[in-house]
């Protein structure tokens, strides 16, 4: 089955299975790998990507749910709410592995566009989902709030 499909604001036609991950989709089929699998569960959040702006688990979605929407991935995600975010990633020093970052990445610019001023408690609801195997979480939420007051917060 032919699905179209609007990724990274490009229009892709991508044949596959109405009920097929749109995680796999996205990695084989596009070869945007930086959407990771983790658990195949949507208990982890390495798979996060944003759906018309709204973080979803891709390992759980299937493709055919998605069609129409707007799917952004850690690829082709812009706006000042990733720079601030990227910029105090480095600033913090975050990432060890870096397995979980672009799932951490999409849930906290999915966090800052909704609320820019997150205090401590909405960055752990909103990052809660996100399952870090190295435990930076204390620096995470760190970064988190440094890219708030940067990105204007």
């Amino acid at each position: 089955m032919t699905t179209t499909l609007k990724v990274n604001g490009r229009d892709v036609s991508v044949d596959a299975d109405a009920d097929t991950p749109l995680l796999w989709v996205l990695r084989a089929d596009l070869k945007l790998t930086g959407t990771k699998f983790g658990c195949g569960m949507a208990l982890c959040g390495a798979c996060t990507v944003h759906a018309d702006g709204q973080p979803i688990r891709a390992c759980v979605t299937p493709v055919s749910a998605v069609a129409g929407q707007a799917i952004t991935t850690i690829e082709g995600i812009t706006g000042p709410e990733i720079a601030a975010l990227r910029a105090a990633w480095t600033a913090v020093d975050v990432v060890q592995c870096g397995y979980c970052q672009g799932g951490q990445l999409m849930s906290a610019c999915a966090l800052l566009k909704s609320n820019p001023h997150p205090d401590e408690a909405a960055i752990d609801a909103a990052m809660g989902g996100n399952l870090c195997r190295c435990g930076t979480y204390q620096r995470i939420k760190e970064a988190v709030a440094l890219a708030a007051q940067r990105a204007g917060g």
